[in-house]
């Protein structure tokens, strides 16, 4: 293709603009609908909840640990590259999946390729929006973002209708297809003309005398690059985050799994059980940007650490509303209180990493904190699973959610506030240090030169 340079802030930047939205949709939309094919699966496959629950639990993991593997990509190949193959690896992974016989060939398909595939297109995307927008960035992430909610409302309908007529299989098929239109939006992201210098060509590598010592420092320097553990061990606050967040994932994608299974147990319609998904989806369209906006004004600058552990807690405490009643409207009601969680944890979970870590260090803190989630992605669902098949009764699902998200909520607002209290206390001894120097100073006279309290004899 012609490397036809387009420059940020540009016309083209809203055609981009508008391809990231429906890719954001695409990919991060997904997970939200596989609990509509859960029992399904279950019933096809003679499956476990523990042994079903794996599929979405492998494909949220991927989506989250490739992150490094993306970024690597992005620097070889470029954007728009990586988003097409995002693409086409997204789409070959469904089609696959409809031909699959077993279990574990869903976990490969359904879950690590097209997982992959949906890594790729959904962060090299984000990423090029970066370059194409500079002035209007907060404005056209905040839209870009719309993109997701999007995909939560229209997914689970497009699913229930296709899985009336088609079923499982012939739906699998028909979401290769839809995937597909990746490419498309990745082949709208053209390069971008920027500002920043051309890389200096690395020294050549060491002398062949010793390859395992020159292979094991490559890898180690890469791991740096991309994973930043240095500031794990000396960043307290960021220590903090990267825990928390962790220890609540274990619950936080719990309902988006088992509330439509939830549900038809409670004997609601199949048709109304998808419509609780769309009813998040719906929501988030109008409050994740309101969200954004409140969180990026300058009142809230100080206390968006604990407005996060407050949103948490809302979310926790909301999941106990749904454990206690199946009915519909009850249901309705909570899907209506549950995005108003989930759009604050949404706009200020990237947020409250740039107040932790400074910005120069933030896409390595950032990889790290990727790769740790998808574990807690790849652990929770199998989980709540095991919890299903052991008690046979969903209501124990919210329960557990409930408990880590609570949990979580309280040792986030509490570590980040016993931090606060210790940087308040060292900055009022600096100050006051340096107003007992100014005071002292100001008393021995501006012509004067104070001596020293002590002084060492260190030659004769």
């Amino acid at each position: 293709m012609p490397q036809v340079l387009e420059h940020a802030d540009g016309s083209w930047a809203w055609v981009v603009l508008l391809a990231t939205m429906v890719t954001q949709g695409l990919t991060l939309g997904f997970p939200t609908c596989i609990g509509i094919f859960f029992t399904e699966l279950q019933w096809e496959f003679q499956a476990s909840n523990s042994e079903t629950s794996w599929i979405p639990s492998i494909l949220m993991a991927v989506l989250h640990m490739a992150g490094p593997l993306c970024s690597i990509l992005v620097g070889r190949f470029g954007c728009r590259v990586t988003t097409m193959l995002g693409g086409v690896l997204a789409s070959l992974g469904m089609v696959a999946s409809s031909f699959s016989r077993n279990l574990s060939q869903l976990y490969f398909t359904a879950g690590f390729i097209t997982g992959l595939g949906m890594c790729f297109s959904f962060q090299s995307s984000v990423t090029v929006l970066g370059f194409y927008f500079v002035r209007r960035r907060v404005l056209a992430n905040a839209l870009a973002s719309m993109g997701v909610s999007l995909g939560i409302t229209l997914w689970p309908l497009l699913s229930r209708y296709l899985l009336e007529d088609l079923g499982w299989r012939g739906t699998f098929l028909v979401f290769g297809g839809v995937f597909l239109h990746c490419c498309i939006c990745g082949a709208i992201m053209r390069p971008v003309a920027t500002s920043v210098a051309p890389e200096t060509k690395e020294c050549p590598p060491p002398p062949p005398e010793t390859p395992a010592l020159g292979c094991v420092a490559t890898c180690g320097r890469t791991i740096q690059r991309h994973l930043a553990f240095d500031i794990l061990r000396h960043n307290t606050g960021y220590c903090v985050y990267v825990l928390g967040v962790m220890w609540s994932i274990l619950g936080f994608p719990l309902p988006q799994v088992f509330l439509v299974p939830y549900a038809m147990w409670h004997r609601v319609d199949e048709q109304q059980a998808a419509l609780l998904i769309s009813i998040i989806g719906f929501s988030n369209i109008f409050l994740r940007p309101l969200a954004g906006l409140m969180a990026g004004r300058p009142a809230f600058a100080s206390h968006r650490k604990y407005l996060f552990s407050l949103a948490f807690l809302l979310n926790g405490l909301t999941n106990l509303v749904c454990a206690a009643s199946g009915d519909f409207w009850v249901l309705v009601g909570y899907c209506l209180v549950y995005s108003v969680s989930m759009s604050g944890i949404g706009a200020l979970i990237f947020q409250v990493l740039m107040d932790i870590v400074p910005m120069d260090q933030f896409p390595r803190a950032l990889g790290l904190f990727t790769v740790l989630d998808g574990f807690a992605f790849l652990i929770s669902p199998p989980l709540a699973g095991l919890l299903l098949d052991a008690t046979n009764n969903f209501s124990y699902v919210f329960f557990m959610s409930s408990f880590f998200l609570i949990s979580a909520a309280l040792f986030m607002g509490g570590s980040f506030y016993a931090l606060q209290k210790k940087e308040q206390g060292k900055q009022a001894v600096v100050a006051d240090a340096l107003e007992q120097d100014i005071f002292l100073e100001a008393k021995d006279g501006p012509g004067k030169q104070r001596s020293p309290v002590i002084m060492y004899v260190t030659s004769v």
